[in-house]
């Protein structure tokens, strides 16, 4: 039975780490992916050279491409030029509420007080185009948060993001970056990342010198989520991105709080909608303390890693094996148990085939782990 490298609590080693961010860099290679690699080969470095084999069988003309040992070694380098340090999932310093998301990054590039990782985490998230109370209002809430020992998490964004992270300069707060450590987005906010970064940190899974893109933000809003013991939306149209947050919140199963806004408002209308599916309604900050105080009581339960195979299985597919299992896929996303089901396939063969059809550019992952065709 092999597992994913460093054990709980174990540093990896400068190989190992070299290795780790060649992997998640390669082409097609995600954080759910990652996890099932190294764990099915006992390490990153296995895991690189199955790579060719992986998409070839998935149906990929070429390999993709791998990121090379040159490449990761100049990262490491930029990175250390930069302050930053590469976190691994499962060492000491990685934030414990992010490592139990189902696509939690291998790595993240951290920078400032990395200590602020370890504290109650909340974010805090909003309309970008912001009114006055409404900024005034988040300032207020982060403020008095703030001086209950918890930390701030929020996007760096124009708006409620930065009105709740100007507020938590002095007492901590976490800016989750789209893009890479050295490409801020939006630009005027670097002055306020070096005002962040004096007691607070600032964090991606981003390469260095990675422009944002509008995919890119999406990404970046599972991991506030993901680091917080809840999230609050302050302010968000019907269409706005701190939904995608709030959703992603209910799917980790952290807590959602929004504030209530005028009818008349177009940027209430989402957060006065999150009110009516059950959010918890927040006029003040004991609404949020009163809820995730009780929280902060129990112990984090990481989630075990479990073997990719049974024990002498090694999931390889036979081709009609492969050809049952390939056409029950669409580009309509399907739950993993019902391939197993329809399939009639063994569980470790179905995950080998969707391994390579992933590898080779195929597959991708949808909301709640379901698959679908590209």
């Amino acid at each position: 039975m092999t597992r994913a490298e460093p054990a709980d609590g174990v540093k990896l080693t400068d190989g190992q780490r070299l290795d780790w961010l060649r992997l998640i860099r390669s082409e097609n290679v995600g954080p759910r992916t990652f996890r099932v690699l190294v764990n099915r080969y006992g390490g990153a470095r296995a895991a690189l050279e199955a790579l060719p084999g992986l998409a070839r069988r998935g149906g990929a003309q070429a390999p993709g491409r791998i990121y090379s040992v040159e490449e990761a070694e100049r990262e490491i380098e930029t990175a250390k030029r930069q302050h930053a340090v590469f976190l691994a999932l499962g060492e000491p310093g990685y934030p414990a509420r992010l490592r139990m998301i189902d696509d939690a990054p291998p790595l993240i590039a951290a920078r400032g007080d990395i200590d602020a990782l370890k504290m109650p985490i909340v974010g805090i998230v909003g309309s970008r185009n912001a009114s006055a109370a409404g900024a005034k209002f988040a300032a207020q809430i982060a403020r008095e948060l703030g001086r209950e020992g918890f930390v701030i998490s929020s996007g760096l964004a124009r708006g409620i993001d930065a009105a709740a992270h100007r507020a938590t300069i002095e007492s901590g707060t976490v800016a989750v970056l789209a893009g890479g450590q050295d490409r801020i987005y939006p630009p005027e906010h670097k002055e306020l990342l070096d005002q962040i970064l004096e007691k607070g940190a600032a964090i991606s899974e981003m390469p260095f010198g990675w422009e944002p893109r509008a995919r890119d933000f999406p990404r970046r809003n599972r991991l506030i989520s993901g680091l917080s013991l809840g999230v609050l939306v302050v302010e968000a149209a019907r269409r706005s991105g701190s939904l995608i947050t709030a959703r992603m919140a209910l799917e980790q199963g952290r807590e959602v709080f929004a504030v209530p806004g005028s009818p008349l408002d177009p940027r209430c209308e989402g957060t006065n909608g999150l009110l009516k599916q059950g959010a918890a309604l927040v006029t003040e900050a004991n609404d949020i303390i009163g809820v995730i105080s009780p929280i902060l009581g129990r112990t984090i339960e990481l989630p075990m890693e479990e073997p990719e195979h049974e024990l002498g299985d090694t999931g390889d597919a036979a081709p009609d094996e492969r050809r049952r299992i390939i056409s029950l896929l669409g580009p309509t996303p399907v739950d993993i148990d019902d391939l197993i089901r329809l399939s009639g396939a063994r569980p470790a063969v179905v995950r080998t085939v969707l391994l390579e059809l992933e590898i080779a550019g195929k597959l991708e992952w949808q909301a709640g782990g379901r698959v679908a065709l590209l």
